[in-house]
């Protein structure tokens, strides 16, 4: 009963923020407009499935080895779709995204910066891989983008005898660089405007503050790592264009 009476007031909450979120991008004709309400509803309910497993698997180093095997899965499936889905765009994203992440883990484990463990591997692992998809995202779709944008000056660079790589270099360079804006505004405005979920969550669960913001600061450090080193593979796979990319819905 007690658990029941605390979940009513949290569904109602949940579900007013979508629908708040939905009436704003209607009321502005946004596309998609469902999109975050759908979104929530896909979260909470993935949410209460992982909740219920890592009970009892969380110390399991086989069994949390397969979450984040599935978690890394869903989130290259999930960037691929957001650029267009080819084999190619799998392969791109799954090889970009399984660098960055397996480079930042060794760096945090191998230095000792975090005990290697299956709670931290799990609690680190899903927080940089997630940030990974999002940044491998933009920087594909930026690229496309760019590339689109500004087909005139790629063709003409091309028509003087550089190379489809060569052609494209500007506006790799320039999407690596809005791929991470977000990580970056986010990491140098830690405890000033943000207080991300992992510190204060440590902080709740009774590890003290100083050994919680240690904890987030190698977080944030392998997200950023991870994140280059993924935004800098995708765009310089997609780099040699020959032909207009089509525009990304």
């Amino acid at each position: 009963m007690p658990i029941l009476t605390e979940l009513v007031p949290t569904v109602l909450g949940v579900a007013l923020l979508a629908l708040l979120a939905t009436a704003v991008l209607a009321a502005y004709r946004v596309p998609h407009r469902w999109a975050p309400a759908l979104a929530i509803l896909r979260g909470a309910a993935q949410l209460a499935v992982i909740s219920l497993v890592l009970a009892g698997v969380i110390t399991e180093p086989v069994w949390v080895a397969l979450a984040l095997l599935v978690m890394f899965g869903v989130a290259a499936s999930t960037a691929t779709h957001r650029i267009g889905w080819s084999r190619e765009h799998a392969l791109m994203m799954s090889t970009a995204m399984f660098t960055g992440v397996v480079i930042s883990f060794s760096v945090v484990f191998v230095t000792g910066a975090i005990e290697f463990s299956s709670r931290y591997a799990l609690a680190i692992g899903g927080i940089v891989i997630g940030n990974s998809m999002s940044i491998a995202t933009l920087a594909g779709r930026r690229f496309t983008e760019a590339v689109d944008d500004r087909w005139d000056e790629v063709e003409g660079w091309l028509a003087l005898g550089a190379t489809p790589r060569q052609s494209t270099l500007e506006q790799a360079r320039g999407a690596v660089y809005s791929a991470l804006i977000p990580s970056v505004d986010q990491t140098k405005t830690t405890g000033l405007v943000t207080l991300p979920g992992a510190f204060v969550g440590a902080i709740f669960g009774g590890v003290s503050p100083l050994e919680a913001g240690r904890f987030q600061v190698v977080v944030l450090a392998a997200i950023m790592a991870a994140g280059s080193i993924t935004a800098v593979m995708v765009a310089a796979w997609l780099a040699p264009v020959r032909v207009r990319p089509a525009r990304l819905r």
